[in-house]
């Protein structure tokens, strides 16, 4: 068998070559194994038609295992030969052939070519910071979003409830209220002003 594991040839078939020679080797050895069983049982029916015959099973043993080393190394010596022309002809990737999924390997890489693609890395790595940075910027935004839109939702209650109020006290516009509500601040905010215009006035006579 051959010593070379032929990893390139196992990635295409399946099996290593050696393996597909190891049963073929064996399939033929049983193979025979059988037709020397059979051949002698045939010699033995043969013989037992024969009176008075000599020869006895023991012998017809001897003779058919001495037949079968014989046949055995006249096999082992074609099997080798036939192993090797297998090897090299048949179950053979040449070096010069690629697999499909190797395909890509078979432009070199010049030196520039690493550095163009180290630069694209470097590029894609860059980009892919600037946008992890946007998507960070954006979830802080929708956060305050949410906070500020349920503070709004607070404000709309704390109006929903003072237009509430205003109704139970005989108000039925919120918004005529709230209008009147600033009229009367703002009258109220000129009277002060004038007392303490008033105020000073007298102070200073």
């Amino acid at each position: 068998m051959s010593v070379d594991p032929m990893t390139y040839e196992a990635q295409f078939f399946g099996f290593t070559p050696q393996t597909c020679m190891l049963r073929i080797y064996i399939a033929f050895q049983d193979y025979l194994f059988e037709v020397m069983q059979a051949v002698e049982q045939v010699i033995l029916k043969k013989l037992d038609g024969i009176p008075d015959c000599d020869i006895s099973p023991v012998q017809i043993r001897k003779c058919t295992e001495k037949f079968l080393c014989f046949m055995k190394g006249h096999f082992d010596n074609l099997f080798s030969k036939m192993e090797q022309l297998f090897l090299q002809l048949i179950l053979h990737i040449p070096s010069n052939i690629l697999l499909p999924e190797d395909k890509c390997k078979e432009t070199p890489y010049s030196e520039e070519d690493f550095q163009h693609l180290q630069k694209e890395i470097e590029q894609l790595q860059e980009k892919y910071k600037t946008e992890l940075g946007t998507k960070q910027a954006l979830l802080a935004e929708l956060e305050e979003q949410k906070i500020v839109q349920a503070k709004l939702k607070q404000t709309l209650t704390f109006f929903d409830e003072l237009q509430n109020v205003g109704r139970d006290h005989g108000t039925s516009d919120f918004r005529e209220s709230l209008v009147s509500l600033v009229q009367n601040s703002r009258k109220l905010q000129n009277i002060r002003d004038s007392v303490e215009k008033e105020s000073k006035r007298l102070k200073i006579s």
